[in-house]
Parts: structure tokens; C-alpha cells; sequence
């Protein structure tokens, strides 16, 4: 077995690409020291500055409808419930200006599988709010409502990321992905799209010039190996990316969170996941995909701790202050960072803290927020 981990060692330092069968050898039998150690060379080999970015955005909500019907969601409702909703302009004027009052310029903005919301819909709100506020940077939808709306016009994926492209969309986040593997998408996410869809809706996107991300969501039904052809499915379409394309720009994996779901309640999935077990899978990324630049520790399910040590495994991103996030803290998430407090964090990992865009580049802090960094606290809620 040692010589075995050494030549994998030495493939992963190379950055060769492992196979999905590799990867797994490597997350069931490498020392996690092992694992964090080869990480962290590849980390700055990508990024040799002992520099970790972190960006201000908020994570708001188009809808909470949705007849996708995921296991794992307790944000959806379902269509004509008493408490749907769909957000109106005057709210995200609201929720848009004081973004900026707290130095923040990009909405995350995603909502459910809506019946009745199509592309005029999603044209329409993209030209409104970049009419509004031209400043404003639109990390909007996901493959899945790309799918979604795809399917509702008939139309295809390129032409539907072309329209909202040209009607103000930036880039493209990496929701839904969840595992891709149908089996396990079939249990968990049967509504949704199928893996391949999900997959070539972002080479889709890549062609069209949108810069994206891509995410994972484990520790609920999905077996070790799964998780590495995800990983190795996400590598393959970087690869194939346009030569002028960024492609995927940023790796984000995370726990499944499991409170009062719908898997946690019939017995079919708990969270189990360890915090040795989120930092292995962290390095795990590194490792796997040497054709992505930025990997992200999501501090929002492990918490600060874990974060930290993580920046030591791989990552190099400490992710948002999340203004508002509703949907993973939906089902236990329970950390929150202020301005100052995630600065904070990242210092005493030992990392110089940079403020970032989506397209990961530096930004100058506000100067509204330096009294925040100068009295650094981080928040948790109970």
C-alpha cells in the first residue's frame, strides 16, 4: 500500500489528473496529515501568495415555489401554499441598497422550480434591476432552474443563457449539483435535472462567455467513489472548456445539512460528517482538480474552526458574509461571520484577508466597513 500512496502522492503533485478510482484510494487510505500536506503544496502552487479572498454579497431569493420536491430542502413551498411568495421589486430595492450600505455589490439571487416563471420573467428582472442599480453585479439561477426555464419555453440552453446574458446575468453559480450521479440524484433530487444535463448546461454556459461555479453537497446517501466522479465528471468539462473561456472559477464543497428534512425523517440519510472528514474532502478537491483555481471552505456548515484548518488543506477562499442566506440555513446551518469576524478568522489561520469580486479579483474595503475590521467579532447563532 505505500508504494501505492507514493505514486499517487507524486501524480497529485504533478498535478496529473487521478481517476475517480485513485481519488478514492487516496480518501480511504492516505493519513489526513498526508492528504493536507499535498493539498496545500497544490494550493500554492495555483496560488502562491499566503493571500485568502473572501467576497460581501447577498443570497436572496426570487421565490420560494418549487416542484422539484428535494429530500433535503425545507425552504420550497409548493405552488398556491399560504406562505409562497415571490419577491417584488420595491423588496429588492430594499435588500439591493442595503447590500451597498454594507459594502456589498453582488446578489446571489436564486429561488425555486416556479410553473409560471419563464425567461420574460427572468429578462424582465435582470434588465430592471441592472436599469436600476448599473453597478450591480447578477450571480443568478443555477443549471437546474436553467433547465427549468429551458424546459418551460421550449427552447435550448444556449439560447436561454444568451437571453439572460444579454439582459444583465454575470455569472452562472453552481447550484444544484448536489452529488451527479443519477442514482443518487433520483432519491434525493428526483425534480431536478439529471446529471448530464446539469453538466452540459455548464459547458453550455462556458461557451457563451459565463464565468460559473461548481459545488457538491455530501454526506447524505452517495457512496466515497461517487463523490470522486463528481469530481472527475467537474474536471472533464473544465477541460473542455473554450481557450478564452474562465469556466468554472471556484470549487465549493459542503455537508448536507439534515434538520427536520425530509431524508432525516424517513431514515434515509443523517449527517455524519465529521470535521476531519469535510477537511479530507477539502484536500480531496485539491487534489482532483488541478484545473481549478480557487477552492472554498464553506464556513457556513462546518464553522470557523474547521474553516480555518481547511485554508491549510487546499483552500484558498473563505467565501461570503452571506448578508441573507436562506435555504442551507433552512436546514441547520448555524454560523455567521461579520466583516471584521471573517477577517479575523482568516489572520489567525495565518493568511493575509483580501476582499474579492466574483471573478476573484481584489477589491479595496469599504471604507464603512473599517470600523468592523477594527472591532472584529464573529456572530454565532444557537
Amino acid at each position: 500500500m505505500a508504494n501505492i500512496l507514493s505514486d499517487l502522492y507524486q501524480k497529485a503533485l504533478n498535478q496529473e489528473f487521478l481517476t475517480a478510482e485513485e481519488g478514492l484510494f487516496l480518501f480511504e487510505n492516505a493519513p489526513t496529515t498526508d492528504l493536507i500536506y499535498i493539498a496545500d503544496q497544490l494550493r500554492y502552487a495555483h496560488k502562491p501568495k499566503k493571500e485568502v479572498t473572501w467576497i460581501i454579497d447577498r443570497n436572496s431569493n426570487t421565490t420560494n415555489v418549487c416542484i422539484a420536491n428535494c429530500k433535503f430542502c425545507n425552504f420550497y413551498r409548493r405552488p398556491g401554499h399560504e406562505e409562497s411568495y415571490i419577491t417584488s421589486i420595491d423588496e429588492y430595492k430594499v435588500k439591493i441598497e442595503e447590500m451597498f450600505e454594507l459594502g456589498g455589490e453582488q446578489l446571489l439571487l436564486q429561488g425555486g422550480h416556479h410553473p409560471d416563471l419563464g425567461l420574460s420573467y427572468y429578462v424582465d428582472l435582470f434588465k430592471e434591476l441592472k436599469q436600476l442599480y448599473p453597478n450591480l453585479k447578477l450571480h443568478a439561477l443555477g443549471p437546474p432552474e436553467i433547465a427549468h426555464i429551458t424546459k418551460l419555453e421550449g427552447s435550448t440552453h444556449i439560447e436561454i443563457l444568451q437571453k439572460l446574458k444579454a439582459a444583465g446575468l454575470d455569472s452562472l453559480p453552481g447550484a444544484g449539483a448536489e452529488i451527479l450521479n443519477d442514482r443518487v440524484r433520483r432519491l434525493i433530487s428526483k425534480g431536478k435535472c439529471g446529471s448530464q444535463e446539469w453538466l452540459d448546461i455548464m459547458r453550455a454556459a462556458h461557451k457563451v462567455g459565463l464565468t460559473t461555479s461548481a459545488t457538491m453537497m455530501f454526506g447524505h446517501i452517495e457512496t466515497n467513489l461517487e463523490r470522486m466522479e463528481h469530481l472527475v465528471d467537474i474536471r472533464q468539462v473544465q477541460s473542455e472548456k473554450p481557450e478564452n473561456a474562465v469556466g468554472f472559477i471556484a470549487f465549493i464543497p459542503w455537508p448536507f445539512m439534515d434538520e427536520d428534512t425530509i431524508l432525516l425523517k424517513l431514515k434515509r440519510a443523517r449527517n455524519t460528517v465529521t470535521g476531519d472528514e469535510y477537511v479530507r474532502m477539502i484536500a480531496m478537491s485539491r487534489i482532483m482538480l488541478p484545473n481549478i483555481d480557487n477552492i472554498q471552505a464553506s464556513w457556513l456548515t462546518v464553522g470557523k474552526k474547521i474553516g480555518q484548518l481547511c485554508l491549510h488543506a487546499g483552500a484558498n477562499d473563505f467565501g461570503s458574509i452571506m448578508i441573507e442566506e436562506n435555504v442551507v440555513s433552512a436546514a441547520g446551518a448555524a454560523f455567521r461571520f461579520t466583516a471584521g469576524g471573517i477577517q479575523e478568522a482568516i489572520k489567525e489561520a495565518g493568511f493575509i484577508p483580501r476582499l474579492r469580486d466574483q471573478q476573484y479579483q481584489y477589491r479595496t474595503l469599504p471604507e464603512n466597513m473599517r470600523n468592523q475590521v477594527l472591532n472584529a467579532e464573529t456572530m454565532i447563532i444557537d
